[in-house]
């Protein structure tokens, strides 16, 4: 065991509990801000389904963590790859904790797909990333905000109409039970899609200090250890923070009633089942704020505060090239001192 898998793999589970810390909270923050869980039960529960997300997913299909495995690659000289991938998973740290700071829900998964293609831009040039597999992120991105946007306009309206005449005590008594079920959904879905993608990057340090193999197919078999690892650590990270994020995305963007809630989690919950089943990778943070966003739209579009969602789409925008130039940079730096 090598100073550099030691100092790649905790900077690795340092990113999957930063995601926790930050990212894993959107999949609860509806169920919070409609008062359908209470802020300690909605972390707790999220823990518990980030975790069993992160195991069943893995065992029913690993396509996720595939795509992210075999996206770049850094060389084959594996002390400067491991150096690419620690100035990756740094850069990725840096960006995501100053995310947090600002209260801003930036994407987890654009970080790490960002980070990781500048690392390998600074190692081999645009030769180094397989726009195979980095098309698949672009395609998710267009799913996500047009499963997630529709879906909750559409739900939402729908249950409007629906519900015109019901009671409005019994209608809420339904949908406090639907939301609940539905953000647990999205808790586990969100283990599922990104657990995935940081034991994808785990893999890729296992790899490169001689740990594992690839399959004939170019793949990796996951270790039930790695998976249980990444796992604990998520949940670790959900534990420790939440409620900034749960505030800017639950509370902050739209004002939501529960049948709202119940929309945009259902919504969600839909677009990141198929995804995971599919393979291909998309940001929980992106599904989930156009789902609210749709659900706001569907009452009214100036329910929606338009500021807050400015902010988070810039984020978005932003995240490919910021974080992809500072992982570039830190690369560079990195091979240049080591």
């Amino acid at each position: 065991m090598t100073i550099a898998f030691i100092i790649t793999g905790v900077l690795v589970l340092g990113v999957i509990f930063v995601n926790g810390w930050t990212d894993a909270p959107n999949a609860i923050a509806t169920a919070v801000s409609t008062r359908v869980l209470r802020p300690r039960t909605a972390i707790t529960m999220a823990v518990i389904l980030n975790f069993l997300g992160v195991l069943v997913m893995t065992f029913v299909n690993s396509e996720v963590a595939e795509t992210i495995s075999n996206m770049v690659t850094f060389g084959e000289e594996t002390g400067a790859a491991q150096i690419a991938l620690a100035a990756a998973l740094f850069s990725i740290v840096v960006w995501s904790v100053g995310a947090w700071y600002f209260g801003i829900p930036t994407s987890e998964s654009h970080s790490l797909i960002a980070g990781i293609t500048g690392s390998a831009l600074a190692m081999g040039g645009i030769g180094a990333v397989n726009m195979a597999e980095w098309s698949k992120v672009l395609i998710g991105l267009v799913i996500s905000s047009i499963i997630g946007f529709g879906g909750g306009y559409g739900v939402a309206k729908l249950i409007q109409k629906i519900f015109t005449h019901v009671n409005r005590r019994s209608a809420d008594t339904v949908f406090t039970f639907g939301q609940a079920l539905s953000a647990a959904a999205n808790a586990f879905l969100h283990g599922a899609q990104d657990g995935q993608k940081f034991m994808g990057v785990f893999m890729l340090t296992l790899f490169y200090n001689g740990m594992v193999d690839r399959n004939a197919a170019g793949a990796f078999t996951i270790p039930l250890w790695v998976m249980v690892l990444c796992s604990l650590v998520m949940g670790l990270g959900t534990s420790v923070g939440g409620m900034k994020i749960i505030k800017a995305v639950g509370m902050d963007m739209v004002k939501l009633e529960k049948y709202q809630g119940f929309s945009a989690d259902l919504s969600a919950a839909v677009c990141l089942l198929g995804s995971s089943l599919l393979g291909i990778p998309v940001s929980t943070t992106h599904t989930k704020t156009t789902a609210i966003m749709g659900v706001g739209a569907a009452r009214r579009i100036r329910s929606v505060d338009w500021s807050i969602v400015k902010e988070m789409v810039l984020a978005w925008i932003l995240t490919f090239p910021g974080c992809g130039i500072i992982a570039y940079l830190m690369t560079k730096l990195f091979i240049h001192i080591f």
